[in-house]
């Protein structure tokens, strides 16, 4: 009996059976919920701050990129052409035609008599390009010499006028040149530089906050008065979350520039961010 009392206390100590009491496992479950909340107390903060952070940029990004493309294609607008209606309170509307190509006209003809010299005193229909070709594409595009934005020199004007700044060229294309138009009446006013703009149809930025959108439309067609409201034609969205926006446009004096203040502000999740672009153009025709 003793012989076999020594041998069951003689037992290694990991054939025997360990584990934790009901009162340790509560104390470590405690003790982790404890941990857990510290640690997101600690990191929710940062996480926030992160996401903030991503969506900031985004705005900006977003924002950004549709003012410079409107700047950019301001830039290259038809002298005379900008003008802006609506209210930026619901939906404004900033309006302009694209150049697309340009050149200086002959306005008299070589020594030897050669040349096809634009004439302004009769229904001319063609005229040789002084200086480097220029590439056309296929399209709808239009020959405009100096525009003033006035009635009897406004490139937005019908072809019913007497005299008309607007005429539509043949369909050539490729590197030209000279250019070949239609014509029934003359062209209006002389160029003092002889120079002349190709152009295509009329581009319209829409901001409306109500529906929190900026579009573009094109491919609407020429019209003489810049109505009110979304002029048809073919829209994108250029940006979502609009909570405001303001097109300002006004002329220095003697019409020869003029400045568009383009204010657009985007809004998204509690953050709202406003950007600010001025854009001088040249409306020396």
């Amino acid at each position: 009996m003793i012989a076999g009392r020594i041998a069951d206390n003689a037992m290694p100590a990991a054939s025997r059976q360990l584990g934790f009491t009901l009162t340790e496992a509560i104390i470590v479950i405690v003790i982790m919920g404890v941990l857990a909340s510290a640690v997101a107390v600690f990191i929710r903060g940062p996480v926030q701050a992160y996401f903030d952070v991503n969506r900031r940029a985004e705005l900006v990004d977003t924002a950004d990129t549709a003012l410079r493309r409107m700047h950019r294609e301001l830039k290259a607008a038809l002298p005379n052409s900008v003008r802006v209606t609506g209210t930026c309170a619901t939906a404004c509307y900033l309006e302009f035609i694209p150049v697309v190509a340009g050149g200086r006209y002959r306005a008299a003809q070589t020594s030897g008599n050669a040349g096809d010299i634009l004439n302004f005193t009769t229904a001319d229909t063609s005229f040789d390009i002084v200086g480097p070709a220029i590439t056309m594409s296929a399209g709808n595009s239009w020959l405009v010499v100096y525009n003033l934005g006035i009635p009897g020199a406004d490139a937005y004007s019908g072809a019913t006028a007497v005299t008309d700044v607007r005429r539509v060229r043949s369909a050539a294309t490729g590197s030209l040149t000279a250019i070949n138009f239609t014509s029934t009446n003359r062209l209006p006013f002389e160029s003092a530089s002889k120079r002349f703009q190709i152009v295509n149809e009329p581009v319209t930025y829409e901001c409306s906050p109500g529906a929190g959108v900026l579009r573009r439309y094109t491919g609407y067609g020429f019209s003489t008065a810049q109505a009110p409201g979304a002029p048809g034609g073919t829209s994108a969205v250029l940006a979502g979350s609009v909570g405001n926006c303001n097109f300002v446009y006004a002329q220095q004096a003697g019409r020869r520039a003029g400045l568009v203040a383009l204010t657009l502000a985007l809004s998204q999740g509690g953050e709202t961010i406003s950007l600010y672009y001025q854009v001088h153009v040249s409306n020396v025709p």
